[in-house]
């Protein structure tokens, strides 16, 4: 049985629609759009620094807004369809402090398929934790079993390239993802 590994946030879910509906209202003067988030992170496209930012994110992930997201309503529809013909793993960063809250959305929403969950912590200013894997990709190459591999982040795609894993980029604003979320789900029906 082949093995997907999914990033979690912005592909199982929408973390960064909903982060950013939640902190424009915090912020009318706000003109932007979620479509204008052509860079991930977003802090300069909204007039803000790096640590006001991954506050702002780490304190929504924190929250009951966070386990209240849905999931990606056509990847869930793809999980029910097709999710039984492949072994699933998790694999996302997120800090360390957020870890817990991330794993418990996913096993609630997506447990029937996805079995196991794995992070590699991004850093905060406040967490002093070993580091065992530099990126997902060094994770990959040391479980060694992943087959293909889904995120959103252009950079961990391409790592994950580089490591060998046949890497699909979730289509959103800051990555210029071609094709549309449909078109990625039909291509994992041809693996």
């Amino acid at each position: 049985m082949r093995t997907i590994a999914w990033d979690v946030d912005d592909v199982l879910n929408d973390l960064m629609a909903s982060w950013f509906r939640q902190w424009k209202q915090d912020n009318k003067n706000c003109k932007a759009s979620y479509g204008d988030l052509m860079e991930n992170p977003p802090d300069r496209i909204l007039g803000m620094n790096m640590q006001q930012y991954l506050a702002s994110l780490d304190e929504f992930r924190l929250s009951v807004r966070y386990q209240e997201l849905s999931p990606v309503k056509e990847v869930m529809e793809w999980f029910r369809k097709h999710g039984s013909r492949y072994r699933h793993i998790a694999l996302t960063a997120v800090p360390h402090k957020a870890a817990a809250a991330s794993a418990q959305w996913v096993f609630r929403n997506f447990g029937t398929w996805i079995r196991t969950f794995h992070f590699v912590p991004s850093k905060r200013p406040d967490s002093d934790i070993p580091v065992y894997d530099e990126d997902k990709a060094a994770f990959m190459r040391w479980i060694g079993r992943v087959d293909l591999f889904i995120d959103d982040n252009q950079d961990h795609v391409a790592a994950a390239g580089g490591a060998g894993v046949r890497s699909l980029l979730f289509p959103r604003p800051w990555n210029r993802g071609a094709g549309s979320v449909a078109a990625l789900l039909r291509e994992l029906e041809n693996l």
